[in-house]
């Protein structure tokens, strides 16, 4: 399938889809999600940007269930810190380099290193609070 990216979709109505995707840029309305049990001539599903919560780039699509995603930085970090408090009561820590209030959108790197997430797209219009966090802080949104 050539140079795909593994994600999870956390979609604003709670859905969550896993599969692979080749397309997603977050200043395109839509991207195409190739179901990764259907096989090479599976299910594409085209999803609408604006209608998730957040898009998650994985390292595997099982993670480790049972594991609680640290919020502190650990060592040097580049970019913005961030502490993200979703309108649903989620809290992601992480950074940015292209968080923009006018953009509908931005990506965040977790602050925990051994995140199953790599990276994640988090839609703007899912986020109750964005707290800078300066060096040394630890706390979330």
């Amino acid at each position: 399938m050539g140079n795909r990216a593994r994600v999870v979709a956390r979609f604003l109505d709670g859905r969550v889809l896993k599969g692979y995707t080749r397309n997603f840029d977050p200043r395109r309305r839509t991207f195409e999600l190739y179901d990764p049990e259907a096989g090479k001539n599976g299910e594409v599903i085209s999803v609408r940007t604006g209608d998730l919560k957040t898009l998650f780039f994985v390292r595997d699509f099982k993670g480790n269930p049972a594991y609680k995603e640290r919020h502190e930085f650990e060592g040097p970090f580049t970019g913005r810190r961030l502490s993200i408090r979703f309108n649903d009561g989620e809290v992601m820590v992480g950074t940015t380099f292209g968080f923009d209030t006018e953009r509908e959108g931005f990506f965040l790197f977790p602050a925990d290193p051994r995140s199953n997430n790599e990276k994640a797209f988090v839609n703007g219009g899912a986020v109750a609070k964005i707290t800078s966090l300066p060096r040394g802080v630890v706390q979330t949104a």
